[in-house]
């Protein structure tokens, strides 16, 4: 049963037509229920509703029709609602706005303007444009049947882009954070870090967001909360912050120093040329990311990177690679565990592929250039490239990013412009792995 003094949090609740909108499981006329169960005062019909509503409006990653209306209401329950469901408010009002693919995007951050780019190619309107076009030359029958199907789904509003169908709830969230900027002066420290998390993704309100944040770390006394909020503020902020962040750096406590290590990676790799700059500063950033990934380092309630900060280390470091690759490469490389499988071979492949970026910035074309002329930096990064790959993995990355420089785009290639002799035993490729 909801308590009196919580039937405020959901004013308004029944003025929305649920049941014409939809969820991961038809119509959403079960999201009222759920929400009022989660304000109740049954904990555990309170968390059994929490599940439903992941379930339902956020599932395996996916926003739909319903998702935006819930946010209101979550956002309020952030604020005000029974203690132990305010936490949980705020990691859904995450979730709503990105989900843990778009933290793939670490170190950078989200590009919010490419979101909307590719949002705006495909609107019900273009793709039922679209399909008309298809049906008008499809003669097979099933083919046309399922074009019929999806064109029709189209023409009702239903959109078929992920990122089309985030950006309302993604909006929809970014509506409610003047609201929810008082919840980094919340007595509790997990509410404080969960709520710098969920600003973190939000880069196109950081000249709101960075002021709010920095008076957070003026306050703050909770090494979770401050190391959340340094990484939140790098991710929306720019090179401003940098002297700014730089004492943090020197804090006692290993969680900050992290924190203000991978703001500070972030903020001086954003420039046109990342191999120029402080040096002192680039070297106590390397320092401190390094040891960060030589062991493991995750803790509870950090949520960046599913709290593997070794990981986030990692690919922090990676852009960086050109101010001291003998060491930053193999940090990488066992940071995820050495002779990766599937899963961690990826995200090595993410990291190499932005060491490469780092160690060329302007993309300018390599091509003729000679090999020695390339910095020792540049040539160190090229022969572990060309030694370990990952090579001939799906969609080939690194291939890409080479074939965009002017560079040797295949291995035998990069090998004899590198002059680089392969030990095939220790190669990180599809056959030596199993891949297709």
């Amino acid at each position: 049963m909801i308590a009196e003094q919580n039937e405020e949090l959901l004013v308004g609740l029944d003025d929305i037509d649920w049941a014409s909108l939809d969820h991961a499981y038809g119509s959403a006329d079960d999201v009222p229920r759920q929400l009022r169960q989660v304000c109740g005062d049954d904990e555990a019909a309170s968390e059994d509703a929490w599940r439903h509503l992941f379930s339902n409006i956020f599932h395996q990653g996916t926003r739909y029709a319903a998702s935006p209306y819930a946010v209101p209401f979550l956002s309020r329950i952030a604020i005000a609602g029974p203690q132990p469901t305010r936490p949980t408010a705020l990691l859904m009002l995450t979730r709503l706005a990105v989900d843990w693919h778009d933290e793939y995007d670490l170190p950078g951050g989200i590009d919010t303007v490419a979101w909307r780019a590719a949002a705006a190619e495909f609107t019900p309107e273009k793709m039922v444009a679209w399909y008309d076009e298809e049906l008008a030359v499809e003669e097979d029958p099933d083919k046309r049947q399922t074009l019929e199907e999806v064109r029709a789904y189209c023409a009702a509003g239903g959109l078929i882009d992920s990122r089309a169908s985030a950006l309302p709830s993604y909006d929809a969230v970014r509506a409610e954070l003047p609201a929810l900027f008082c919840l980094l002066k919340d007595p509790d420290p997990e509410i404080r870090t969960r709520t710098a998390y969920l600003l973190a993704w939000f880069p196109e309100d950081g000249a709101h967001i960075v002021p709010e944040l920095l008076a957070q770390l003026d306050r703050e006394d909770d090494a979770r909360a401050t190391a959340t909020a340094l990484v939140a503020a790098g991710l929306v902020g720019d090179d401003a912050l940098v002297d700014r962040f730089r004492p943090w750096l020197a804090a006692p406590d290993p969680l900050v120093q992290w924190g203000a290590a991978t703001a500070l990676a972030r903020l001086v790799t954003v420039g046109p040329d990342t191999s120029s700059g402080d040096d002192a500063l680039v070297a106590q950033v390397l320092t401190v990311l390094m040891g960060a990934a030589a062991a493991p380092m995750s803790v509870l309630g950090v949520d960046f990177n599913d709290g593997n900060l070794r990981g986030y280390a990692a690919r922090s470091l990676a852009p960086l690679a050109v101010h001291a690759p003998d060491a930053i490469l193999s940090v990488i490389v066992n940071a995820f565990g050495g002779l990766p499988d599937h899963e961690t071979r990826a995200a090595i492949t993410e990291a190499l592929t932005a060491a490469l970026t780092g160690a060329f910035p302007s993309a300018a074309d390599q091509t003729g250039v000679p090999f020695i002329d390339l910095g020792a930096g540049r040539q160190h990064i090229l022969r572990f490239v060309a030694e370990h790959g990952p090579w001939g993995q799906y969609g080939t990355p690194i291939e890409h990013r080479l074939r965009e420089l002017g560079l040797p785009d295949n291995q035998p290639a990069l090998c004899a412009y590198t002059q680089t002799v392969v030990d095939t035993s220790s190669v990180w490729n599809s056959k030596t792995e199993g891949q297709p």
